[in-house]
C-alpha cells in the first residue's frame, strides 16, 4: 500500500512526545504558506476545523493528517515526508516551544504508485 503520508523516525519521536504532553489526540494540517511558508503544523482537538475543503491524507504516528483540497490539487502527484527541524518556526504548531518545527519534504510518486493510488499521471508540460 502506498502511504500519501509518511514521517521520519525523528518526526515519529517528536509526536510520541507531544502525545505524552498534550494527550493522544492530536492532528495535522499542512499549512498553505502562511508564517513559516508551507509547514506540516500539529494541533490539538478543537484549534483548528476540518471540512469539505481538506483532503485526509493518512496518519503519521496515529495522528490524522489532512491537507487544502486546493493545495492537494497540486500536490497528489508527491508522498509528502514529514521531518523535523532543530529551531523554533514561526507557525502556531505544537512542537514550536521545544525548539523544533516540522519540516515537509516530498517526493514524485512512481507511475506504478500513481496507478495504484488512482491518480492519474501529471500532464507533460507543453512547449
Amino acid at each position: 500500500m502506498v502511504n500519501k503520508v509518511i514521517a521520519t523516525p525523528a518526526a515519529l519521536e517528536l509526536i510520541a512526545f507531544l502525545k505524552a504532553k498534550h494527550g493522544p489526540a492530536l492532528m495535522f494540517h499542512q499549512s498553505g504558506g502562511c508564517c513559516d511558508n508551507s509547514a506540516a503544523n500539529c494541533f490539538l482537538p478543537g484549534e483548528i476545523t476540518m471540512g469539505t475543503g481538506d483532503v485526509y491524507l493518512g496518519d503519521i504516528g496515529g495522528c490524522p493528517f489532512y491537507m487544502g483540497k486546493a493545495q492537494y490539487s497540486y500536490w497528489q502527484h508527491t508522498q509528502l515526508i514529514i521531518d523535523v527541524l532543530e529551531g523554533q518556526s514561526d507557525n502556531f504548531s505544537l512542537e514550536s516551544p521545544e525548539g523544533k518545527s516540522f519540516h515537509t519534504r516530498s517526493r514524485l510518486f512512481t507511475p506504478a504508485e500513481l496507478a495504484e493510488l488512482g491518480i492519474a499521471a501529471p500532464a507533460a508540460p507543453q512547449p
